[in-house]
């Protein structure tokens, strides 16, 4: 059979082991492992949240509301904007492959940051676009602007704010700065999958939707509920734009394309800011520890703004070696091999399984 050439120099995305397929491989119990890959909450969710699914439970016969009013109701009030800057996806990163399908093609160009999030140039190799990335691992608005100038076909450009899997992060006012100098007719996605951690940090590292897309038409923000919310398992993301590019999107959204519990979820989760607060709290007391662990030992980091932290190796060290190492140990964190780092990347966890951790 015969199949879209776009997918025959298409990778597959891999993603953290799940626990259940460490317990099958490596005959571990189930409570003696601990999963530190996927830059999931370890506190979990708003027990808010688990009260009101209860009583979701007895409308699945029923297909979800399409036009997600709560939800966006909720997200409006928010961010002060209106409902109709907001479009909602199965995650966000089906919002990144909405804004490619839109606007990406086999005559144009997608840019991104040398290491950045695997799905940018997934989803825009399955639009056949062409895939450029800056020199700099990291984000080097320079290197941004100076391909932008050489490549006229640019369509889309990521900035992943902070930048998943390194954990860097840039100041809005440079990311202004930056914007006012790309052409209208780019689209520029900024990803802010970490923002809740990183304007907790640096205030200079936070984004404004509102702002944002008031000042530049041709930006779409996303977010979601994956990270400091919990919600991993509902898949849901949101994206924040003007109404235009949100309309555009809507064309090619798939009708109820997230379920009735996962927008009950997420509604709930927005009214629970104490949980939110506490866990990016917690997170930023337990990656110190990892600061410390890292500058004791001997090793290398990148400061993270995130809820994950990279550790660089030397090369008499083996970042392969190292998680299969710990993944033996019912320690699962994710090695940063493919892309070209001798490196892992570890999700910030609880005291206790952070401890674990240390003690490996």
């Amino acid at each position: 059979m015969i199949f879209n050439k776009t997918l025959d120099n298409l990778k597959t995305y891999t993603p953290g082991k799940p626990i259940e397929l460490v317990v099958r491989e490596y005959g571990l119990d189930t409570k003696d492992i601990i999963k530190l890959a996927s830059n999931e909450n370890p506190r979990g969710c708003s027990p808010r949240v688990i009260e009101v699914l209860k009583e979701s439970m007895k409308k699945i016969n029923l297909y979800p509301d399409d036009s997600m009013y709560e939800l966006k109701d909720s997200l409006a009030n928010k961010f002060k904007v209106e409902k109709e800057n907001i479009i909602i996806g199965a995650g966000s990163d089906q919002i990144i492959s909405l804004a490619l399908q839109a606007k990406a093609n086999t005559h144009s160009s997608v840019l991104m940051a040398g290491v950045t999030f695997a799905m940018y140039e997934i989803y825009s190799k399955q639009v056949g676009a062409k895939i450029l990335k800056t020199k700099s691992s990291s984000h080097n608005l320079d290197q941004f602007l100076d391909m932008c100038h050489k490549n006229s076909d640019v369509s889309v450009l990521f900035l992943c704010l902070p930048n998943n899997p390194l954990g860097e992060c840039l100041d809005i006012e440079d990311v202004y700065s930056f914007l006012k100098k790309i052409d209208s007719n780019i689209l520029v996605v900024i990803d802010g999958a970490y923002q809740e951690y990183a304007k907790v940090k640096d205030k200079n590292k936070k984004i404004t939707p509102k702002n944002l897309i008031e000042k530049f038409p041709n930006v779409l923000y996303l977010g979601t509920f994956s990270k400091v919310y919990g919600l991993a398992g509902m898949r849901c993301g949101y994206g924040v734009a003007n109404k235009k590019i949100i309309k555009a999107l809507n064309k090619i959204r798939s009708p109820f394309n997230v379920t009735t519990l996962s927008l009950k979820a997420c509604v709930e989760a927005l009214k629970d800011e104490e949980f939110v607060s506490k866990s990016v709290e917690e997170n930023f007391l337990e990656m110190s520890r990892y600061e410390d662990f890292i500058s004791q030992n001997g090793f290398d980091s990148i400061t993270s703004y995130a809820n994950f932290i990279i550790i660089k190796y030397d090369k008499n060290k083996k970042s392969k070696v190292i998680a299969h190492n710990l993944l033996k140990k019912g320690i699962i964190v994710r090695d940063l091999g493919a892309y070209n780092m001798n490196a892992i990347r570890v999700t910030i966890g609880t005291p206790k399984q952070n401890s674990k951790f240390f003690n490996r």
